[in-house]
């Protein structure tokens, strides 16, 4: 008898058709409203989950009996309750690394769109003001040979500061739990405190899981510590920024500008973000392309049909709760 798997969020067609295969799938429809109702229904029978972007707790899976696993298309977590999943013997797995290039990419597609003020002035010449040579008012800033400072060299970190040592010759500062000897030596990087690479920093790229250490991380106080030239990437979570602290200093010119790919609350329908030519805004599309979508979902597949077979996934958040499933 087939296992029952409930997709919680949207999938690609192909990932529904190698599910059916292995599977009874049920999908949750959020045009059809009363989504708790339609939990309630679905997740009794769950004995695993796929998906990503929904909070997943103890209200909803109160109502899930007899799962095993949930699948998680991402690489961050921190929608989850994970004491809670492993206080049921639930395991949850994720997607990293199949991303890591691709986000890196985005965010340095950021730091250059945002230091060179490329969406300002796209838009700047197709209003028609391109009339004469460029002036001052239009000059942008240098990326090579300038200060990187990445807050957290994971993979995704990492791979930032790679293409900014050997793709621009960028100085690499890194603040970070743990000290990256082969990092440090490959890139010539240097471990420093926050605040001091706040200070020296001509770019800061945020690069940390979201927690209760890393929640409003970047504040007031830590962005009046940075450059006036100096600009702000995040493609890590929203809340590791003080939004409201970050809207403030870029209205008082404390800083440079910023390149956001994420925010405190998704999606960001209204923001004094949206008015401000020295901020680059993205829709949360730092793993956004075909080839990674597709590996993304290729490898939370695996994870899925890995446990609810008997297997031990390389890939679970809380490998704890495995002797006991």
């Amino acid at each position: 008898m087939k296992k029952t798997v409930v997709g919680f969020s949207s999938l690609a067609h192909d990932l529904q058709e190698k599910i059916n295969k292995n599977f009874n799938l049920l999908l949750l429809n959020p045009k059809a409203g009363n989504l708790e109702a339609q939990f309630q229904e679905m997740l009794p029978q769950a004995d695993g989950m796929i998906g990503s972007g929904r909070v997943l707790n103890e209200s909803i899976l109160q109502y899930a009996h007899k799962l095993k696993v949930i699948s998680s298309i991402s690489v961050g977590f921190d929608n989850y309750d994970v004491d809670y999943l492993t206080q049921r013997g639930i395991v949850l797995t994720n997607t990293p690394d199949v991303l890591t290039e691709t986000t890196a990419d985005l965010a340095f597609a950021l730091l250059m769109a945002t230091a060179r003020r490329v969406p300002e002035l796209d838009h700047w010449t197709k209003q028609g003001n391109w009339r004469k040579t460029v002036q001052p008012a239009q000059y942008a800033v240098d990326v090579h040979g300038k200060t990187l400072g990445i807050i957290g060299l994971g993979n995704i970190g990492a791979a930032m500061a790679r293409r900014g040592c050997f793709g621009f010759n960028m100085n690499i500062v890194y603040y970070s739990q743990h000290a990256k000897p082969e990092l440090e030596q490959q890139l010539g990087a240097r471990r420093c405190s926050l605040n001091e690479l706040l200070q020296q920093s001509d770019f800061v790229s945020l690069h940390v899981a979201l927690n209760e250490q890393t929640h409003h991380l970047i504040g007031r106080e830590q962005i009046a510590q940075m450059k006036k030239t100096a600009i702000l990437i995040n493609v890590a979570r929203g809340q590791v920024i003080d939004e409201q602290a970050l809207i403030d200093a870029l209205q008082q010119q404390q800083i440079l500008g910023a390149g956001l790919d994420v925010y405190t609350q998704e999606p960001l329908q209204i923001s004094p973000l949206f008015a401000m030519g020295n901020v680059v805004t993205l829709p949360h599309v730092g793993s956004a392309t075909i080839e990674t979508r597709q590996a993304m979902n290729n490898l939370a597949f695996d994870n899925l049909y890995k446990v609810l077979n008997g297997q031990q996934s390389a890939y679970m958040v809380n490998p704890t709760v495995w002797p006991n499933i």
